[in-house]
């Protein structure tokens, strides 16, 4: 994460030099600070466009003198919409043939949870899976090995979603069981870099239908009565 806070404040300083940035612009004054992945979008604020990075979400002007960065609500309904997170759901639904899903019989609700396998909260929401499941609470996973994609940790989750049974291979390894080494042409990476955009620093981080993002474990109860109310909203 020190990474990350140095670019931002080093985008502070660099952006403010710019009178004009179309986009081509924004994309040459990021890439200097090493942002090299990124995603530019329109606004729904005026006069700002929507930047994607590796840092996470940012809204620039137009003019490339200011940035802001964190989630963007749109209060005019009911309640608040986190609009940052609702324009990454499109980014969630391409990975869904790439999550490993446990379904509930009667589902009422999904939720897309970050996980990392040495987690200790993660292991301890899986152990209660069937719980939720019984709620009515499909759980889907996403890997987001905590000490980034070149550890160890990111090897041995790329092997579990490469196994022949991903869900066999995943209730072993949340065990703390040795994980049997496998490859595929399945990119992690991409997990990670959504966890990024949705702003994740930990895990294990709950993705609800609507966009909430919910930090840490909730155990299967009040994951439910949390669930219910949003609905109910």
């Amino acid at each position: 994460m020190k990474k990350r806070h140095l670019l931002l404040s080093l985008l502070i300083t660099a952006v403010t030099g710019f009178a004009h940035a179309d986009d081509a612009a924004i994309q040459q004054s990021l890439k200097k600070l090493g942002l090299q992945q990124i995603e530019i979008q329109p606004s729904t604020l005026p006069g700002m466009k929507t930047v994607l990075t590796e840092s996470g979400v940012l809204y620039i002007t137009e003019d490339g003198k200011q940035f802001i960065q964190g989630p963007l609500y749109d209060v005019s309904g009911g309640q608040p919409v986190n609009v940052t997170n609702k324009l990454l759901e499109k980014k969630v639904d391409a990975l869904s043939d790439q999550m490993i899903v446990y379904k509930a019989p009667k589902e009422q609700h999904v939720i897309t949870v970050f996980t990392d396998i040495t987690c200790g909260y993660c292991r301890k929401l899986h152990t209660q899976i069937a719980d939720y499941n019984a709620l009515g609470i499909t759980v889907r996973y996403l890997a987001f090995p905590r000490e980034g994609m070149n550890g160890q940790v990111a090897k041995d989750m790329k092997s579990v979603w490469c196994a022949a049974d991903r869900r066999k291979a995943f209730d072993a390894a949340m065990k703390g069981e040795a994980v049997a080494p496998a490859d595929c042409n399945i990119d992690l990476a991409q997990h990670y870099k959504l966890g990024i955009l949705y702003g994740i620093q930990g895990t294990p981080a709950i993705l609800l239908q609507n966009g909430m993002m919910i930090p840490g474990y909730q155990g299967p109860q009040e994951m439910k009565q949390m669930l219910d109310s949003q609905k109910g909203g």
